[in-house]
């Protein structure tokens, strides 16, 4: 089995998250590739561009990736497994569900119209730990893509925080109520899901029955 991480929005492979879990990985004599889905060029950054960087990487052979996605790289994750046949299963850290619905309001009204028309705005991007301008494009683009559709029974494991106050949890809750194979942990955490790291990764090692290696 070959695991993949893609790290969330504004983010990069550095990530506490990304390092967390590599580490446990490692100490399985393990390998989590933690591709980097900013590419040296943020400003271009859109789902779909997520989207293709990571189908390239799946090896051939059909269910021989788990995916573990946070935040817009679960959202990443989900579009993945509709269509590639290569995911066998998925792990999502609160996932990034109606992003726009609830990342966008967080922006004022000017902020809205003046991204529009100027074609770009500041985002502060947690890896490079300064502000990089991104294109309108990536609004663009993922309003193209309608998450109803997401329909394709791969076993799904979903760990989100009830204190997520950029993806709050009803949007996970209502991702599982829809769908038999997706299965919801709600924990006690905000959305970087930081304090509950441990608990995290014994979910993870339940999920995808890693115990014969921890043995």
């Amino acid at each position: 089995m070959n695991y993949i991480y893609l790290h969330g929005f504004a983010s990069s492979p550095e990530s506490t998250k990304a390092r967390y879990l590599s580490q446990h990985f490692q100490a399985l004599q393990m390998s989590l590739l933690t591709p980097d889905l900013n590419q040296g060029d943020f400003y271009h950054l859109t789902l779909t561009r997520q989207i293709h960087q990571v189908k390239a990487l799946l090896p051939a052979q059909p269910l021989s990736v788990t995916l573990i996605g946070s935040s817009l790289g679960g959202l990443t994750a989900a579009w993945l497994a509709e269509s590639c046949e290569q995911i066998a299963r998925l792990v999502l850290l609160a996932p990034a569900f109606g992003f726009l619905a609830h990342w966008l309001p967080r922006l004022s009204e000017t902020q809205k119209q003046q991204w529009q028309s100027d074609g770009a705005i500041n985002i502060y991007h947690y890896g490079a730990k300064r502000p990089l301008p991104l294109s309108y494009g990536f609004i663009t683009d993922l309003a193209q893509y309608d998450e109803t559709q997401l329909q394709r029974p791969v076993p799904t494991l979903i760990l989100h925080g009830r204190q997520d106050d950029v993806i709050p949890v009803e949007a996970s809750r209502s991702y599982a109520a829809q769908r038999s194979w997706v299965q919801l942990v709600e924990l006690d955490a905000d959305h970087t899901l930081g304090t509950v790291q441990p608990q995290i990764w014994q979910h993870i090692v339940q999920f995808c029955k890693l115990e014969s290696a921890l043995a």
